[in-house]
């Protein structure tokens, strides 16, 4: 049976080096299950793989999308179970890498098919939760679908507003649409999740944003003012540089807040994966340990 090898962990971990490595050693290709590097005009800011790296192995879904068109996990589970069914044609193993949870478990477990966000309905949700706080949106959610309300993590605005804008859009509790049932796949899926010590990982995200700085961050973001009311640039890297240039935030705070929104997203990435029992955990230097893994796995 072919063999999806996922590749996942926080932010910065070093898994783009890891999943080149693994293409190479099984001559096989890269799908990207990065939910920001999907779009050609995000860069620096969502640390897309070099030139060098993306010549050193073909990889697939970077860089496909504008931040003008609308995309989801769904249509990803769709994208990405076509681009197994040609890759396994010529290779018994194919490597996907990124830190999305939701877009793995859309690949590895099946996606409901939910309706695209309506821009229109977005931005009113995102207006009123900036001009009245969580807690009415709450409310909202807790009248039009009761049995979600009582479930979802109400930390978590973005699932807030998502469940809001179907239940808005559709007329149907969002609750009722999440079939949340896993699906079958005809092939075999390997996941490998890559930490390290937190002290550690912090330096990284340090130095990558003073790197992605040096890099010319900034000026991308000033090219991308314009659509900065898109939902792909609500991203941290991008909403910190753009208050720099309303003149809300001086530049040294606005590197410091990527810094602290970057640490704080890696922990919300690692409180999403270690909720998944199917992950194997190794440090990412692991490569030869992390071979035999997949090796045996493979053989079951």
């Amino acid at each position: 049976m072919p063999s999806l090898i996922v590749i996942t962990g926080p932010t910065a971990v070093g898994k783009t080096r890891l999943a080149i490595q693994l293409a190479e050693s099984y001559s096989s290709e890269i799908i990207s299950c990065d939910s920001r590097q999907f779009y050609n005009e995000l860069n620096i800011g969502v640390a897309k793989p070099s030139h060098e790296e993306l010549s050193t192995v073909p990889h697939h879904l970077i860089g496909f999308l504008s931040v003008m068109d609308s995309y989801n996990a769904y249509r990803f589970e769709t994208d990405s179970l076509n681009l197994c069914d040609q890759l396994f044609q010529s290779n018994d193993k194919v490597v996907m890498v990124g830190g999305s949870g939701l877009y793995i478990h859309a690949v590895t477990h099946g996606m409901d098919d939910l309706p695209d966000p309506d821009p229109e309905i977005r931005l009113e949700l995102k207006e009123k939760l900036f001009r009245d706080g969580v807690d009415v949106l709450l409310s909202e959610l807790k009248r039009l679908d009761p049995a979600y309300y009582m479930k979802m993590d109400r930390a978590n605005p973005k699932r807030l507003l998502r469940a809001l804008e179907v239940c808005l859009a559709t007329g149907i509790p969002y609750s009722l649409l999440r079939k949340g049932k896993s699906i079958q796949r005809p092939f075999k899926v390997i996941k490998i999740g890559l930490s390290m010590n937190r002290e550690t990982l912090y330096k990284r995200i340090n130095q990558r944003v003073d790197q992605m700085m040096d890099q010319g961050l900034l000026d991308e973001v000033a090219s991308l003012i314009g659509c900065k009311h898109l939902n792909a640039l609500n991203t941290v890297g991008y909403k910190e540089l753009f208050s720099f240039l309303e003149g809300y935030y001086t530049l040294d705070e606005a590197v410091e807040k990527i810094k602290t929104n970057t640490r704080r997203y890696a922990k919300r990435q690692l409180t999403w994966l270690k909720k998944d029992p199917e992950i194997r955990w190794f440090e990412p230097d692991g490569l030869e340990e992390i071979k035999s893994f997949i090796n045996a796995k493979c053989k079951m």
